[in-house]
């Protein structure tokens, strides 16, 4: 009698673990075929930037678009370094991303930990104001921004000596300074600092840590996969920046990676050049994902178990 019950059981079971098998392997091809797809147009910019112009052109109709196949070398590399100054470009945008990102990860942090732990008059105000700016296009504010950055004063060194002047056009902290305060990274770090328990701010606060000392101590090394979510929305745009420097920097040897790029369409434009070209701007890109994308995906999915 048991053993009639049991095999009825015993084929239920072995039927649900077949089903959950089946799901787990359409959602595996699915996800599959979801990055094959999404990668199609990074594969085609890397194998095109191996082809000279004519071999890319003829290929484009089909699937050798995307296969290394043809006349394949490193010449249109070569060529990139002979038209624009290449390593210049990428030590600037490099200086001005790390700058962008290393700062605004304090300021934007301590601004957080102030909206979201601390207790004073209008902070609710302060915190819908900074989520209102989020709507405001950087295109509206971009001429006015041109107009004071042209009149703020700086002091720099000149043959040993301090000098004053007036004006940030042409130089590094142009490029940086107008973005290290970020609205969004602001909220997301509010929002992440609020998961903390408060306890831990009294049990310090017991011992005589003053909030310096919480942010520094207990907040910031429990919130790695803020930060690193926040290096990473942050990165993308520094090094992607293209109006702004376009406005502000006439000068060749402070320009970043992205204004490079009209280089290559002065005249007649040479494709696989561009490719190439942008092949080199995209790894960098690529190599800070790879590297942060686990703490990335930690506070996504952190954020999504809070809400």
């Amino acid at each position: 009698m048991a053993e009639n019950v049991r095999a009825p059981r015993a084929r239920t079971d072995l039927s649900e673990r077949q089903s959950r098998r089946r799901r787990r392997i359409w959602s595996y091809l699915v996800l599959v075929g979801l990055a094959v797809f999404f990668l199609f147009p990074l594969v085609f910019m890397f194998v095109s930037s191996l082809k000279p112009d004519g071999q890319l052109l003829s290929d484009i109709g089909g699937w050798r678009a995307f296969l290394p196949v043809g006349d394949i070398s490193l010449h249109n590399y070569g060529a990139v370094f002979d038209r624009v100054p290449v390593g210049r470009f990428l030590l600037n945008s490099l200086l001005v991303t790390v700058a962008i990102v290393g700062l605004g990860l304090v300021v934007n942090s301590m601004a957080g930990f102030a909206l979201s732990r601390l207790r004073w008059r209008g902070r609710g105000l302060v915190l819908s104001v900074v989520i209102a700016t989020l709507i405001v296009p950087f295109e509206t504010i971009a001429v006015p921004l041109v107009y004071w950055v042209a009149h703020l004063p700086i002091l720099f060194l000149q043959d040993g000596a301090v000098v004053w002047d007036i004006g940030w056009l042409n130089s590094y902290q142009v490029q940086i300074i107008p973005f290290v305060a970020n609205a969004f990274s602001v909220f997301l770090f509010s929002q992440y600092f609020s998961t903390i328990p408060t306890s831990l701010d009294e049990a310090a606060r017991i011992d005589g840590a003053g909030w310096f000392t919480i942010y520094r101590r207990i907040v910031v090394p429990l919130s790695g996969p803020a930060f690193a979510t926040v290096a990473i929305l942050t990165f993308l745009p520094a090094w992607n920046q293209y109006l702004w420097p376009t406005m502000v920097v006439q000068d060749e040897k402070l320009r970043p990676v992205m204004v490079g790029m009209q280089y290559f369409f002065q005249d007649n434009p040479a494709w696989g050049e561009v490719m190439a070209y942008t092949s080199m701007i995209t790894l960098p890109v690529l190599v800070v994902f790879l590297a942060f994308q686990r703490a990335f995906v930690s506070s996504v999915a952190a954020s999504g178990v809070k809400g």
